[in-house]
């Protein structure tokens, strides 16, 4: 039997012990996955013995820096983006992964978008946009601004990433009228998320100037404010669903050590869509 779970700190409700219930039933797999709270003064005693109990673990707040630290081997995404979402016990040792940097690639493939070339506009410098904030860098876009609320407070969490790139620029909200036309953008931050609906982190004076497309990695409500006004505008638009199933089966691939097809992901996100949004 596979033992996997979700360590965190309070998880309350989450989505993922449904999601790999699926998979498990999907692929004929006999295991369990449970969620995993563990106290911070507790932390370091539990990564250490982590592995005698599970062969593999989801990562949340706030434990996805200290768990980077602790891992004997750190993949190189997870090392970019200097956070682990994913863990992987094998004789005796503690490999971290980063399944959101994954979750977020294959949300834009399925939708058919790219940010290869593009100009794109990203929203928000929280620990969200870490893991999208790599993967769009990684596609080699054209031009890369991040908007955040605190400019300075951005640039200090995002400081790695402007320290590798720097074409990577960061402005503040206030200016959003002064953004210029650009392809793609991306909402990381959790405005418009269920239950605050129909507020959304930009309007049109920013949606106006977008040529292709909004991407918001909230998945409730399925249509937030923000992809709303993206779409009255004809920009394709896609939500968070499919990453949040994305990244979850990544890190069984990664535990598993099997290829997922996109089929199966597909039909595990219309699964989860029809529960959630029932």
């Amino acid at each position: 039997m596979v033992k996997l779970g979700l360590l965190g700190k309070v998880l309350g409700h989450s989505w993922s012990p449904e999601i790999h219930q699926l998979y498990f039933e999907e692929a004929g797999i006999d295991g369990s996955y449970e969620l995993v709270e563990v106290p911070e003064a507790r932390i370091d005693d539990f990564l250490r013995h982590a592995g005698e109990q599970f062969d593999g673990l989801n990562v949340t707040i706030p434990y996805k820096v200290k768990a980077a630290e602790s891992a004997s081997r750190v993949s190189p995404e997870a090392e970019a983006i200097g956070a682990v979402n994913t863990l992987k016990f094998s004789g005796g040792r503690m490999e971290g992964h980063n399944t959101d940097y994954f979750g977020f690639g294959r949300l834009l493939a399925h939708n058919g978008i790219s940010a290869a070339g593009k100009d794109v506009i990203l929203l928000g410098s929280g620990g969200a946009a870490r893991a999208v904030l790599q993967n769009l860098l990684d596609q080699k876009p054209a031009s890369l601004t991040v908007m955040a609320r605190d400019v300075s407070k951005g640039r200090r969490d995002l400081a790695r990433f402007f320290a590798a790139h720097p074409g990577l620029k960061i402005m503040d909200y206030a200016h959003a009228g002064e953004l210029p036309c650009h392809d793609i953008i991306v909402n990381t931050t959790p405005v418009g998320m269920y239950p605050h609906t129909g507020v959304s982190a930009v309007g049109m004076d920013v949606l106006g100037k977008t040529r292709e497309a909004a991407v918001d990695i909230v998945y409730n409500p399925a249509e937030t404010e923000f992809l709303r006004l993206a779409a009255s505008r004809g920009l394709a638009v896609c939500n968070g669903l499919y990453m949040l199933v994305a990244q979850a089966l990544a890190s069984e691939e990664i535990w598993l050590s099997r290829k997922i097809e996109d089929g199966v992901t597909a039909r595990i996100a219309a699964r989860m869509e029809a529960r959630i949004h029932a």
